[in-house]
């Protein structure tokens, strides 16, 4: 599996991006952020309950790839419970996936309109909005998500933002979320790579170098992660480094498009 593609890599549940954020888990019973107090079971009502139920089933069925299932299964939620956001919040990302943007559209606009503080719908909406060019739109949506502080993806939704600002041309916008986003969860390649991707070609060597190393001494390294690594390297004039890599390169991904450029000697590609 390719990890990175266009600056950027982002998980099935991210929604790729790139990067469109994840359905909102079914939790334990109430909406979340709407209440001050302890929300227990006897808060839900038994429609919302069914509701819930009908949402587990669409998220399975998303995360598998059945995207018309999962689509039906959303249907007979929203049918059970008419008002229930986080079940509008997954057919938006079901119609991402589906290429289908004005439904997805209306849908996080319907999961915000019954729920503001419903985070992972404004991260996803802001991802739609960069997606279709619409940058001051989509900034918004991610600083709507993260001034949450229940919200417990803002390292997400900050490196989302960053590869969003890249897009727009904003670099140094984007150096600083992805660097705030870094602070936040380190151990994220997502965000290491396109730190590493942003400084390198700003020509800020030592620091891509930094962020990039952690990364390829890492389980998560592959074909572009090593490319990029090859490239700070020579541009550091660090030979042995770059035949280091261009082996590990050449051994573990031989048939990448990034192994054929080193052996062509193809660096500025």
């Amino acid at each position: 599996m390719r990890f990175f593609s266009n600056v950027i890599w982002v998980p099935v549940c991210w929604l790729a991006v790139l990067l469109a954020g994840c359905a909102n888990q079914p939790h334990a019973p109430g909406a979340p952020g709407n209440r001050n107090d302890v929300v227990t079971e006897s808060d839900e009502s038994d429609q919302r309950r069914r509701a819930r139920l009908r949402l587990e089933l669409a998220t399975g069925y998303f995360e598998q790839g059945q995207t018309n299932v999962a689509l039906d299964e959303i249907k007979q939620s929203l049918v059970t419970d008419p008002n229930f956001g986080e079940a509008y919040n997954l057919r938006g990302l079901v119609y991402m996936r589906m290429n289908d943007m004005p439904m997805a559209e209306d849908s996080f606009r319907r999961a915000l309109a019954l729920n503001p503080r419903d985070a992972d719908a404004a991260h996803n909406y802001g991802w739609l909005m960069c997606q279709q060019g619409r940058y001051n739109d989509s900034t918004r949506l991610f600083s709507q998500a993260v001034a949450n502080p229940a919200y417990g993806g803002t390292a997400k939704t900050l490196m989302t933002q960053g590869v969003c600002q890249v897009r727009a041309g904003q670099r140094a916008e984007a150096e600083q979320s992805l660097m705030h986003s870094y602070e936040l969860d380190a151990g994220n390649p997502v965000t290491g790579y396109n730190l590493a991707n942003l400084l390198y070609e700003r020509g800020d060597f030592t620091r891509a170098q930094f962020y990039i190393r952690r990364l390829n001494n890492s389980d998560l390294a592959n074909a572009e992660t090593l490319w990029l690594g090859i490239r700070i390297e020579r541009k550091l004039n660090n030979r042995d480094a770059v035949l280091q890599l261009g082996e590990q390169l050449k051994k573990r991904f031989a048939q990448s498009r990034e192994a054929a450029a080193y052996e062509k000697g193809a660096f500025n590609e």
